[in-house]
């Protein structure tokens, strides 16, 4: 009893410690491609995720969720997101005695874009750059009891804007408890813990950094000081999700679940999401809605189950609607993923 006891302070306790300290801190953290969700199941269901993953976009969501299935699985993930920027992920598990580990990747990139000088904002000066985000993480799940999993992924980050760059790791922490009735789950995740980054830059070019932070001197005799004065720190979207699940239906060759989740992130106000979805034979539909954030976000979906003799496909797809930030059906988040269980 005791031990159920301590385990439900946990759950209560976690949200309250995380946001002690968090008011509206829009902007503050950066490497923000790390808060754009991947699988467009997932989406599709409004990211009410945490407590529903039992697959390969587990790596994502929820590590814990890696246990659930017996095989070994691929992913690929296309999110083609606004003003033209895309990302792309992928991932590969495989199950063994010891648990089940999975190796990711994801990358998020734009088009080149002209330079500007600051005092003519109106003729680009001829040059060109770009921006990309990348990451590769481990995962590692296991399931303890025929009730509990719990699973991590180590994380490898970089940033690149024009010619500079940061890197950095995190730690993604999840676990899953089935309590055995109507097939509830409780999911918790903690995604993206790690040390604060911040971009080392020679803005003198002597190859010395942060050599003038204090003293007022020129230490490199050019005839200027503190141009090298140490850069600002920033965050990475520390996040936790509590997240419940249940089948609220179930047989006949149809599955209707639902899905509702806490989200407090580091950097915006806590969000709430809700999500269903409905399976009939081997095809699905989905619908889901994220409270709370500044642009009011609905999301659908639909996805397809192929059985193949080398491996069971499936195929999703899904739409996102954000609200002042949709300009059109077109130029809005579209998702599509493949799974491959072999």
């Amino acid at each position: 009893m005791k031990k159920y006891i301590g385990a439900l302070l946990i759950i209560i306790l976690i949200p309250g410690l995380l946001s002690a300290k968090i008011f509206a801190k829009t902007g503050t953290a950066g490497l923000q491609f790390l808060k754009i969700g991947i699988d467009a199941r997932a989406i599709g269901m409004g990211e009410a995720y945490t407590a529903v993953t039992d697959d390969i976009s587990s790596v994502y969501w929820n590590p814990a969720g890696l246990a659930l299935k017996s095989q070994n699985q691929v992913l690929f993930s296309h999110t083609e997101w606004v003003a033209d920027i895309r990302y792309e992920y992928v991932a590969a598990s495989r199950v063994t005695d010891y648990g089940t580990f999975a190796l990711s990747a994801s990358i998020l990139y734009m088009d080149w874009m002209d330079v500007y000088e600051e005092d003519n904002l109106l003729e680009p000066t001829g040059e060109t750059f770009t921006c990309s985000d990348l990451s590769a993480g481990l995962s590692y799940a296991n399931s303890f009891t025929d009730k509990f999993s719990f699973g991590f992924t180590l994380k490898y980050l970089r940033q690149n804007l024009d010619e500079y760059s940061v890197n950095g790791f995190a730690i993604d922490l999840g676990s899953l408890y089935n309590t055995g009735w109507e097939n509830l789950t409780i999911g918790m995740s903690l995604r993206n813990f790690g040390p604060d980054l911040k971009y080392d830059l020679d803005n003198d070019g002597d190859g010395k950094l942060d050599e003038d932070p204090f003293d007022l001197l020129d230490n490199d005799g050019d005839g200027l000081i503190d141009e090298d004065k140490e850069e600002v720190a920033f965050k990475i979207p520390l996040n936790f999700s509590l997240g419940v699940a249940a089948d609220l239906y179930k047989g006949d060759g149809q599955a209707l679940i639902a899905s509702v989740q806490l989200d407090n992130c580091v950097d915006r106000r806590e969000t709430y999401n809700v999500g269903m979805e409905y399976t009939i034979g081997t095809f699905k539909i989905r619908s889901g809605y994220q409270f709370n954030y500044d642009a009011a976000t609905y999301s659908a979906g639909f996805g397809w189950t192929i059985p193949a003799s080398f491996a069971i496909i499936n195929i999703d797809y899904s739409y996102t609607n954000m609200g002042d930030l949709t300009e059109s059906f077109l130029k809005t988040p579209h998702r599509l993923s493949i799974k491959l269980l072999y």
